[in-house]
């Protein structure tokens, strides 16, 4: 089933955003493929307005790139880009932890464990990957909610849509996968609710150590790790 199909709701630029991403996430768009704005706009049905919007949303969050020689392209991401994803999670995390302890509301913090127990109920050996992967991007965006910082949620937007399309080359079906990743998620939800900052930040680069160790690992067995 195709993700480019002419889009409904009102606001084109993001309708076409978000169709373009399907695509792009699930192999539909291939890495370093050049996007024509004629040829989408046609296919989509919209004009070229929209779609020259939508590549504005995706290159801001990192699935896009556009020069003035090659126009514009879909990014190919790297081992060198899944480090660098990861090390500014380890830095920015820990930091959204503690903030959400300082400032998050009550309703800030429901929303983080209403996050956590939808990944949870979700679990199972037929979870997909992309169930999963926009399960726990939504439990980590919950806490950069909570964090009530602009700054810090607007350097999240930038990583979140690569680290989804990283997250996808979990293998979900591992029960060992489930059962730390709800542990770890668990864990970091029982510190922040305690107040207790420094526990929080240790469970959440635990979780995010982990996390990495075993994408980059999923990552170079498929054979396409690049330094």
């Amino acid at each position: 089933m195709t993700a480019l199909t002419p889009p409904h709701r009102k606001l084109l630029g993001d309708d076409v955003a978000e169709r373009l991403r399907e695509a792009i996430l699930h192999g539909e768009l291939r890495a370093g493929q050049h996007l024509r704005e004629e040829e989408l706009a046609e296919r989509l049905q919209v004009s070229r307005g929209p779609v020259r919007d939508a590549f504005v949303v995706l290159e801001r969050e990192g699935l896009v790139r556009s020069s003035r020689h090659r126009g514009v392209t879909v990014v190919e991401l790297t081992l060198d880009d899944l480090h660098e994803i990861y090390t500014l999670r380890a830095a920015l995390e820990p930091l959204a932890v503690s903030l959400a302890i300082e400032r998050g509301t009550e309703s800030d913090l429901a929303g983080i464990e209403a996050a956590l127990a939808e990944f949870t109920a979700a679990l199972s050996p037929r979870m997909n990957e992309r169930t999963a992967a926009g399960l726990d991007v939504r439990f980590h965006d919950a806490i950069y909610r909570a964090a009530q910082h602009e700054r810090l949620y607007s350097a999240w937007s930038h990583l979140r849509m690569p680290a989804y399309w990283f997250m996808l080359s979990r293998n979900v079906t591992s029960a060992q996968w489930r059962a730390e990743t709800a542990d770890g998620h668990t864990r970091i939800v029982a510190t922040i609710r305690a107040g207790d900052a420094e526990a929080a930040r240790e469970a959440t680069s635990e979780h995010i150590r982990t996390g990495f160790t075993r994408i980059e690992a999923s990552f170079l067995g498929r054979g396409t790790g690049k330094t």
